[in-house]
C-alpha cells in the first residue's frame, strides 16, 4: 500500500455524508423489518426482542453488501484508502515491538516499515483533525531518521510492502 494525497475536505465531506447514510438507512430497514415481523409473527405479550435484533441484522447485511459493491466507486474512493490506510496501521502495530527491536539491530526493511508507519500516521492524524499526539509522533520520526542515518541508509515511503511484515 502505497500512501496518497487526499483532499481532506473532500475526505471530511464524504465521510459525513456515507456515515450519515449508513445510520439513516440501518436505522429504516431495521425498523422496517423488525415493525414485518412483529406484525406476522409478534407475540402478545410484547416480548419481542429476537425480531427487533433480526431486523438489525438484516439492516447490517444490507448495509455491509451495499459498501462492499460500491467500495470502488469514485465518490468512496477516500473514506475507502483512510479505511485502509487504518487497516495496516493496525497491522504494524500489532507487530510494533518486533519491528522497533529490529530497527534498533539495524534491519533496513524494519526501517522502512517503521517510516511508512509514522508517515501515514502523520496523514491519518492530519485528515481526522487529531493533532494531541502529533509532538510525540515527529519525535519519534526524527529519532527513526537519526537511526537510519546512523546505519548509512535512506529511505522513502514507497519502498514499503504489507510483505515486509511476513518476517516479524
Amino acid at each position: 500500500m502505497q500512501l496518497k494525497q487526499i483532499n481532506k475536505e473532500r475526505y471530511s465531506k464524504h465521510y459525513k455524508q456515507i456515515m450519515i447514510g449508513i445510520v439513516i438507512l440501518l436505522a429504516a430497514i431495521a425498523l422496517s423489518v423488525s415493525t414485518v415481523l412483529i406484525q406476522l409473527i409478534g407475540s402478545e405479550d410484547g416480548n419481542n426482542f429476537w425480531l427487533n435484533v433480526s431486523g438489525v441484522v438484516v439492516g447490517g447485511i444490507v448495509v455491509v453488501s451495499l459498501l462492499r459493491r460500491y467500495r470502488n466507486h469514485e465518490y468512496m474512493y477516500e473514506v475507502i484508502y483512510v479505511w485502509d490506510l487504518k487497516q495496516m496501521l493496525n497491522k504494524i502495530y500489532r507487530k510494533q515491538r518486533k519491528i522497533k527491536e529490529a530497527v534498533e539491530a539495524g534491519d533496513r526493511d524494519a526501517m522502512v516499515i517503521m517510516n511508512w508507519s509514522y508517515n501515514g500516521s502523520e496523514q491519518l492524524y492530519n485528515l481526522d483533525n487529531n493533532t494531541i499526539t502529533m509532538e510525540d509522533l515527529h519525535r519519534s520520526m526524527r529519532e527513526l531518521n537519526q537511526t537510519i542515518e546512523k546505519h548509512g541508509f535512506s529511505v522513502t515511503t514507497d519502498e514499503f510492502s504489507p510483505q515486509m511484515l511476513d518476517k516479524f
